[in-house]
């Protein structure tokens, strides 16, 4: 999720300024919207955090009074947030996180950290909304007080749902704890007793390549494997081991209490951070007239002519029926062929794959219900050890991080989220819809999903940089929807393939269409253009390097649910049965309008291609539309709260488009 990182007991280094200067920058793609550092001298820990990122931090006074103007080199550790609990503009929810004698800083997300509190601190009040302050509360409590490390580290281990990984300071111990459940921590260690640790193993190679002065072999690097800890102190690492064989006898050096001093940002001031307000989503009620206007246009909608075989209204782009009333996206359908688990077998022992080394291959993580099993299926039933990639480009709910951490804590997989810049990448979207307001265009819509397409980018990056050849996603055919490229003027061509598999032709035609919407609505020229333009490219262009689990698995549902919910305790959402695009932020909202406007959502395709792939009966998929078309009126408040429109002026432009029905 975030970025963590360190350089412990530095020596006499010309480098060590520009070595931590390059750990932030190197983790600045874990996120983005905060940053902090507390380094450890012989009498004093010295803590400073700010709602900008680490590129920035490191410009800043603060960095440059700290860092680069100590004569002493100090032990450091750092942060690159990624707002999950807690806004970013208030200050103590930003990391380092302090509990009285316990500083630390901690990458993932804690699910249970509310049950966790009530039952080691109870009425005990948090003086953050972070989840990551259990892990400093216990530090304070059991480490800070009573030298139980033993039981601290089995706690986290035993205890915790979800993902941590954390490096902790304490005010009168000379050490720093490391501790992962899912195995996102690496670190390297030179003669001189120096040890630098980040996130990823790319970052740590980056670093002792750059560093000759650290006198590091790359091959040297090790991962802090799933479920275990290490204690380092000058003298070395005091302690280390797996959850099941915590060592009993941890002795930790005494030292005379520090002071931790606080650095007040207002000092070093980079700016004014915009004011998030993601989180207020659920502040205010539904009026009666957007019910009332979605009450009508069902009743309208539920008289459209319909295909007699699957659920596709006569509004459908390019839609016709024959004389029994089946339409021609089920007389042109092809069924999804499905080969066997042994064939995929077979594929992956005649790639590449390096069998001697770990990790063995790359798996696009949305946290969406379809990855996350395939991530399951990947690890349990196949054996392989992955590395979980996930892309935040803003609209990832915290339902789905969360979900992300159950898999990646349960499964004891390394999960790399790269972050854009969320803020910049919400304004895009937010000029995007704002334009979009102005000249509603069915065919213009996924101006408003654009930001996501450089997901491909960072996946074939990712694969690069950690040396995989094989990266497998969970992408289900039946999810294929070919309405919003008609819309676009585009005619079906009913061949099987990914939404990006257009032909060149009608790549063009695609670019023809919105460069006439364009030129209809200037609007839509505005600072995310590029950001669109480098979308396009992702997305439609570059090679997408990916096997496919189910092309070679069939996906059943059924299955899919219960294992998640019934063996991960997955998490869903109250405002629908669904399991599907719970995780998307901008689904609800999209699919709003095309309901309200055309007569039909992504639901009526997926239910019609499960029609068609005999998985349910017409009548069991008109039954589900009922309540999966009905509005999840909470999440639309999110989306457009979170990209700074006024939800209610939003939806009375979109109810007064005229209809297709």
């Amino acid at each position: 999720m975030c970025g963590i990182f360190g350089y412990l007991n530095p020596k006499k280094n010309a480098d060590y300024a520009n070595i931590i200067k390059k750990l932030y920058e190197l983790s600045d793609n874990r996120g983005k919207e905060a940053s902090g550092f507390c380094v450890n001298d012989e009498g004093e820990l010295s803590v400073y955090k700010t709602p900008f990122s680490g590129t920035a931090l490191v410009k800043g006074k603060a960095f440059d009074e700290y860092i680069i103007k100590q004569e002493k080199k100090l032990s450091i550790i750092g942060h690159s947030r990624l707002v999950t609990d807690g806004y970013e503009h208030e200050d103590q929810n930003n990391q380092p996180v302090i509990s009285d004698s316990c500083i630390a800083v901690h990458n993932g997300i804690i699910v249970n950290h509310k049950e966790l509190w009530e039952k080691h601190f109870n009425g005990q009040q948090k003086k953050t909304a972070l989840d990551s302050e259990l892990i400093t509360a216990l530090g304070n409590k059991l480490i800070g007080k009573d030298l139980k490390v033993e039981l601290f580290l089995k706690i986290l281990f035993n205890e915790v749902k979800g993902v941590f990984n954390t490096a902790i300071f304490l005010d009168n111990k000379d050490c720093c704890i490391l501790a992962s459940n899912n195995g996102s921590l690496y670190y390297a260690i030179n003669s001189k007793g120096e040890l630098v640790f980040a996130s990823e193993k790319f970052i740590v190679s980056e670093i002792v390549s750059e560093f000759v002065s650290l006198d590091i072999d790359i091959e040297s690097i090790k991962h802090l494997e799933a479920n275990s800890y290490l204690i380092f102190s000058e003298t070395g690492i005091v302690s280390s081991g797996d959850s099941k064989d915590i060592d009993s006898n941890i002795e930790l050096i005494e030292v005379d209490k520090k002071i931790i001093n606080y650095i007040s940002g207002e000092k070093y001031l980079l700016g004014v951070p915009k004011k998030n307000t993601s989180m207020e989503y659920n502040a205010k009620g539904i009026p009666e007239r957007f019910r009332l206007h979605f009450s009508a246009c069902k009743a309208k909608i539920d008289k459209l002519k319909r295909c007699s075989k699957c659920l596709l209204p006569e509004t459908f782009p390019y839609i016709s029926y024959d004389d029994k009333g089946e339409c021609n996206y089920c007389i042109n359908y092809n069924k999804n062929k499905v080969t066997s688990i042994a064939d995929f077998k077979e594929v992956l022992s005649s790639s590449r794959l390096d069998k001697s080394r770990e990790p063995k291959c790359l798996v696009p993580f949305s946290g969406g219900r379809d990855s996350s099993y395939g991530l399951h299926y990947l690890v349990k039933e196949l054996g392989l050890k992955p590395i979980a990639f996930s892309y935040d480009w803003g609209m990832l709910t915290d339902l789905s991080r969360r979900n992300q951490a159950l898999m990646c804590g349960e499964l004891g997989v390394e999960h790399i989220l790269i972050s854009a810049d969320i803020r910049k990448k919400r304004d895009n979207i937010r000029k995007n819809v704002s334009a979009w307001l102005k000249r509603p265009s069915l065919g213009t819509i996924p101006l408003f999903m654009a930001g996501d397409k450089q997901y491909f980018y960072f996946a074939n990056l990712l694969m690069k940089q950690n040396k995989l050849d094989v990266s497998i996603m969970g992408e289900n055919m039946l999810e294929t929807t070919m309405f919003k490229s008609g819309f676009c003027g585009i005619k079906p061509k009913f061949e099987k393939g990914h939404t990006y598999s257009l032909s060149m032709g009608d790549k063009m035609k695609m670019m023809a269409f919105y460069g006439k919407e364009y030129l209809l609505n200037p609007s839509y020229i505005n600072s995310s253009i590029l950001d669109t333009l480098d979308a396009f490219k992702s997305y439609y262009v570059m090679d997408h390097k990916n096997l496919n689990l189910f092309d070679y698995l069939k996906w059943n549902e059924t299955e899919v649910n219960n294992t998640l919910l019934n063996q991960y305790n997955w998490e869903t959402d109250p405002e629908t049965k669904s399991t599907w695009r719970i995780g998307d932020g901008t689904a609800s909202f999209y699919n709003y309008i095309y309901y309200v406007v055309a007569g039909f959502t992504e639901n009526d395709t997926f239910r019609s291609n499960q029609i068609r792939e005999g998985q349910i009966s017409r009548e069991e998929g008109l039954r589900l539309l009922e309540s999966e078309n009905y509005p999840r009126w909470n999440s639309i408040q999110w989306y457009c709260n979170t990209i700074g429109i006024d939800w209610e002026d939003a939806l009375k432009v979109i109810n007064d488009i005229p209809k297709r029905y």
